[in-house]
């Protein structure tokens, strides 16, 4: 394709080349050259774009995956978008297969929304629409003033478990939280197999920060009194009863760990969208091997694997964790062998194409369920 002629530029605004690499599949597939840029850091940290060529009347893409660093690659996105803004750019569209600050979409006791913040600031800076890969909340989509195409990894996640894991039909789909077990179901139910559901919870999770398990109790210790629990509206603001009477609140407690379904003999596959920190998933997967479970299979869409998370899925009960490469994670590939990647540049490069073109979106979300 003559890339003068195309009406549309497709760019990269990462300053770092392990994470040009699904940009550059984006562009073969697309029969496109990859727009010329210079994205690097100052000596003094500060993010410099050079564009150097004219993007006027264009219709532009801008590839961003997130790294590790991920606040410098939000604002190699954010100076990126401006420059093509003031270069005259008709539209400036971002692809951004993991969206960064997708885990801060609530409010949580003093802190804030950041993910909002993001969405207003990716505005300001130009762009005019994004797409996007399986948002950790599909609410996230009206924090943005633009339109937002969220696509989904699970078709080539589901052909990945029917193709590479042997007797797939003696698997059976796990939710590690009662949060994911309508994802669980989306996958259990498209692969005409059993669902089962994790419930109870040995640490810190972030349904409990949102429902302010953590806040603490109000206790006033008294001789004489066993204590009385009373609702809420009987309190006043020093957590005393309006009648006068001592009270002690008990804390939250969290029910134990138990395993909702037969795992039995079974190949117990894990979803989720994101694998980042993965001691949940270390747990799961031991109560899964004490409940019967032969084999155990992650499947996420976003494999962040911070930290220690090789190491440890190494040491694991786990068998294989299965990705995209929404995320560039190669260093962590050479850490731990367990770990595999899907490629989703297809879907990616699909989407552009119709967007350019005008085509309806609705052929990328054929056979995808509402809670996926």
């Amino acid at each position: 394709m003559n890339v003068a002629k195309s009406g549309y530029r497709v760019f990269s605004a990462n300053s770092s080349a392990a994470c040009t690499e699904l940009a550059k599949k984006i562009t073969e597939r697309l029969g496109v050259e990859l727009g010329k840029s210079v994205v690097f850091q100052e000596s003094n940290s500060e993010t410099r774009v050079d564009v150097k060529e004219s993007v006027r009347g264009q219709t532009i893409f801008i590839i961003q995956t997130i790294p590790r660093d991920v606040n410098t690659a939000i604002m190699e996105l954010l100076v990126m978008a401006y420059a093509l803004k003031t270069s005259c750019a008709k539209n400036i569209i971002g692809v951004i297969p993991y969206f960064p600050y997708s885990k801060q979409c609530k409010m949580r006791k003093r802190g804030s929304i950041v993910c909002k913040l993001l969405a207003s600031m990716l505005a300001k800076a130009g762009l005019t629409h994004i797409i996007t890969m399986d948002l950790h909340q599909k609410e996230i989509q009206g924090f943005f003033s633009f339109p937002v195409d969220n696509l989904r990894a699970s078709p080539f996640l589901i052909q990945y478990i029917q193709e590479e894991i042997p007797d797939y039909r003696n698997a059976i789909i796990v939710a590690k939280s009662p949060a994911a077990a309508k994802r669980a179901q989306s996958y259990a139910e498209r692969l005409r197999l059993g669902l089962a559901v994790i419930h109870g919870e040995a640490q810190c999770s972030e349904s409990d920060m949102a429902d302010g398990r953590h806040s603490p109790p109000c206790v006033r210790n008294t001789t004489g009194h066993t204590g009385l629990e009373l609702p809420f509206k009987y309190l006043d603001s020093s957590c005393q009863s309006t009648h006068g009477a001592p009270i002690i609140m008990m804390a939250k407690e969290k029910p134990p760990i138990t395993v909702v379904g037969d795992v039995g003999g079974r190949i117990a596959i894990i979803v989720d969208d994101i694998v980042d920190d993965v001691g949940d998933f270390v747990a799961a997967a031991e109560i899964l091997k004490e409940r019967g479970a032969y084999k155990i299979y992650i499947m996420a869409t976003h494999g962040l694997l911070s930290a220690d998370a090789p190491r440890l899925i190494e040491e694991s009960a786990i068998d294989e964790v299965v990705v995209t490469n929404t995320v560039p994670h190669e260093v962590q590939k050479l850490q731990c062998p367990k770990i595999k990647t899907v490629d989703v540049s297809m879907i990616l490069a699909e989407a552009i194409r119709r967007i350019h073109n005008g085509e309806s979106m609705a052929y990328l979300f054929r056979n995808i369920t509402v809670d996926d």
